[in-house]
């Protein structure tokens, strides 16, 4: 049994940070699942989700499903437990990830408990996933991503794939969601590839 954390920050995305959090929070292998959503992150999942009123409790209600496994932290809680080395997760995944917040990850600049929680991956060698969610890419993200991947990070972008056929959104948020259980070493059973 192991933990995971999740940082859901100000890009497009939010289904994905909602479906990634449920199959965390419903895999067998996963005790606990560490949540920490942006102002940003609120902002536009209210567009994305709904409701467009909805506060924090109420947004993170809507991604957790309400699963007893998830705790969430304040963004601006930088003392938390997961902003330290000594509390071992298994990796994080930050879906969706503003470019803003992968520049102050490349920089080394923890404006708030995501960053934080990600340098933290990033110096104790732990997993980390950035859904990176923009286009087009300038130079500084691009050279961005190149700084996190040689960091140890692995960018992989909210982008469809369309092999597998997908009928609805929600295919193309499952694929994208199994992507990133297995970068986080977890089992699914959903489809491969041949």
């Amino acid at each position: 049994m192991c933990e995971f954390t999740v940082g859901v920050t100000g890009a497009s995305g939010s289904a994905c940070a909602r479906r990634l959090i449920a199959a965390l929070a419903a895999h067998p292998d996963v005790e606990r699942v560490n949540a920490v959503m942006s102002g940003s992150a609120l902002m536009v999942a209210r567009e994305e989700l709904g409701p467009t009123d909805a506060g924090m409790p109420a947004m993170r209600a809507t991604l957790d499903g309400g699963s007893s496994k998830v705790r969430w932290f304040e963004e601006s809680h930088v003392g938390a437990s997961i902003a330290s080395g000594s509390h071992i997760v298994a990796g994080m995944a930050i879906v969706p990830c503003s470019t803003g917040t992968l520049g102050s990850i490349a920089a080394g600049s923890s404006r708030n408990l995501i960053h934080r929680a990600a340098e933290v991956a990033l110096k104790e060698r732990r997993r980390l996933i950035l859904g990176v969610r923009e286009a087009p890419l300038s130079l500084i993200h691009i050279e961005n991503m190149l700084t996190v991947t040689r960091a140890g990070a692995i960018v992989l972008p909210i982008t469809p794939t369309f092999y597998h056929h997908p009928r609805t959104i929600d295919d193309v948020v499952d694929r994208y969601v199994e992507r990133v259980l297995d970068h986080l070493g977890l089992a699914h059973a959903g489809p491969r590839w041949g």
